[in-house]
């Protein structure tokens, strides 16, 4: 039981802000790269 516990404590305070900092970033990354795209797809797509 006691290791059950050992290995979760190292779960969240080791691999969960990890997860959640690389999770960050890669959306901040998706979201960023619309700076290098041409201007033509940066507008909405075409509804018709």
């Amino acid at each position: 039981m006691l290791i059950k516990f050992k290995s979760l404590s190292f779960i969240r305070t080791k691999i969960l802000p990890f997860a959640i900092v690389s999770l960050f970033g890669i959306a901040f990354l998706a979201v960023s790269a619309r700076i290098w795209l041409p201007g033509d797809m940066m507008s909405p797509a075409p509804v018709n």
